[in-house]
């Protein structure tokens, strides 16, 4: 991927997916390429719609088009087209935390409220949690959002659910009876050492625990988008969005 946007090979890749654009009597109707550049330099740079550079069109035009691309789900769409090619060997699960500014807090009660924020309050302040699965190779295939101060284990089923890995792996956060019967009931061999106050502990791969590193790494990479590393929505599916394009992009490299 170049400074300027998708290269021609990358867009080929996730054009049948994406709607609009077709060829109609004047043209076509809409530049969907020029669209999605735009939107992964909102999610690199952080910055806001109204700084968006002229050449990628009207600001206002590109920010109402991404919310009613959340509302058809077609980020969504990309993102699990892509992550049909997942190795899942192992599956790698874990969260981070995305600290909320000041902008983020006060959605209107007729937008859904607290509801739709998805924060919560912990030691760090406001802040949402990115509940993320890896593939094998370190590239996301699953994302459940939650509240800051919402614990990891819980989130564990979702971030399983639909998906035949051959091993899970997850720190000790995760090692709960519960998790460890939701692995065992997908076909798959969990990798989670043991709580140290356990009095029967389940056994641990170390050697393949080491590879819990990749989901380390990506939410390193994952934080390269500014619009990702700090919150600046009100509403969790407009931030979600652009963690979504980040790891398409991921997908793209």
């Amino acid at each position: 991927m170049n400074a300027g946007g998708l290269s021609a090979e990358q867009w080929s890749r996730i054009e049948p997916f994406v709607p609009g654009g077709r060829k109609g009597r004047r043209g076509p109707r809409s530049n969907n390429r020029r669209f999605v550049d735009a939107l992964i330099w909102m999610a690199r740079s952080g910055g806001r719609w109204r700084d968006l550079p002229e050449h990628y069109g009207d600001y206002q035009t590109v920010k109402r088009r991404y919310y009613r691309w959340i509302e058809m789900g077609v980020l969504d769409g990309l993102f699990e087209a892509l992550a049909q090619e997942a190795d899942l060997e192992w599956v790698s699960v874990d969260s981070t935390s995305i600290r909320a500014q000041l902008q983020a807090a006060g959605a209107r009660q007729k937008k859904g409220g607290a509801d739709a924020q998805g924060l919560g309050r912990s030691r760090g302040g406001l802040g949402t949690k990115i509940h993320a699965a890896v593939d094998a190779l370190g590239l996301p295939v699953r994302f459940v959002f939650a509240p800051g101060h919402r614990g990891d284990v819980i989130y564990g089923k979702q971030l399983l659910h639909g998906l035949n890995p051959g091993h899970v792996i997850a720190d000790r956060a995760y090692d709960a009876e519960h998790f460890h019967d939701t692995i065992l009931d997908a076909g798959a061999i969990p990798v989670i050492p043991p709580r140290p106050e356990r009095r029967r502990p389940h056994a641990c791969d170390w050697r393949l625990y080491k590879e819990r590193n990749l989901i380390e790494r990506f939410f390193a990479k994952l934080k390269q988008f500014r619009r990702v590393a700090t919150r600046y929505d009100k509403l969790l599916a407009n931030f979600r969005g652009f963690v979504i394009i980040a790891a398409i992009t991921m997908w793209l490299k």
